[in-house]
């Protein structure tokens, strides 16, 4: 092999590192902190507290799902570096589909919740 497709070929396992490690595991983390919370459920009736336990469940799930996806591709891609063989092709469909996992955690439950604003005190009041 030439040493243009070699770099090429060694770039490209170490973008599929790159994007598991700056975009799934931050994900990850920020959506295992955010999986528990509530969004304007009340603890009242019943039927809330089934939904919330669905919604914790899927959550919980999609999560599982995020960690086995960036563990393989992880594995495959320090894997195939250290090997210096190819990446499989089925390997970039678990990347894409990594990072589109990833993405809607960071959308949906990852992202943090915003404080209401500070009211100001009326100047009069002084």
């Amino acid at each position: 092999m030439s040493g243009a497709i070699r770099f090429g070929l060694v770039l490209a396992k170490l973008f599929v590192i790159a994007g598991v490690v700056l975009l799934a595991v931050p994900a990850f983390v920020l959506g295992c902190r955010g999986a528990g919370r509530r969004s304007g459920l009340s603890t009242d009736e019943r039927a809330d507290r089934t939904s919330y336990a669905l919604l914790v469940a899927l959550r919980v799930l999609t999560l599982a799902l995020l960690l086995a996806l960036s563990a393989l591709l992880l594995l495959s891609g320090v894997g195939a570096l250290v090997r210096d063989v190819d990446l499989h092709g089925m390997v970039w469909v678990f990347f894409v589909l990594d990072l589109l996992v990833a993405t809607s955690v960071l959308l949906t439950f990852g992202r943090r919740e915003r404080r209401p604003a500070r009211r100001r005190a009326p100047t009069a009041a002084r």
